[in-house]
């Protein structure tokens, strides 16, 4: 076990890595516009899970995740070779859903905003049930009265 620090570094280190590797060396006609988003290392060093978005269409993404898993062998040796690691963590390429969780989020939060101003336009003209002053001032007792 390695220290948690340094496991973050390293994380940092391999997602910039990566990033420049997508964008400077591998050449596949399958990869989109691919933006990696984050990296995440065991604090083993043996595994590497690389978080990536995809700006396109379902089969874009579809041959942007066959060109990542094909190309991973190039970046997993350019990995090993610019972190100086005894034993290079295999890499696993994941799509980050960031996107498609906020566009949920942001419908949920559209609808409860419908939903408010149903509500207030319902509320602005309706007046309380029962008597306009709930509040009765307390009455007195016959044995007060008596006693005057």
């Amino acid at each position: 076990m390695v220290d948690a620090a340094r496991a973050r570094k390293l994380a940092d280190r391999i997602q910039r890595i990566v990033a420049e590797m997508l964008e400077r060396r591998v050449k596949d006609p399958r990869l989109g516009f691919v933006t990696v988003t984050d990296a995440r290392l065991t604090n083993d060093l043996r595994d590497a899970t690389v978080f990536y978005t995809v700006f396109g269409t379902d089969e874009e993404k579809a041959g942007t995740a066959a060109a990542l898993e094909s190309a991973k062998g190039i970046i997993r040796t350019e990995v090993g070779r610019q972190t100086g690691l005894r034993h290079t963590p295999s890499l696993t390429f994941q799509s980050d859903e960031v996107q498609q969780n906020a566009q949920h989020i942001e419908s949920l939060l559209a609808k409860a905003r419908q939903s408010d101003a149903e509500v207030a336009r319902a509320a602005s003209g309706a007046t309380p049930a029962g008597e306009p002053d709930p509040y009765k001032t307390p009455r007195e007792r016959a044995e007060d009265a008596d006693e005057e």
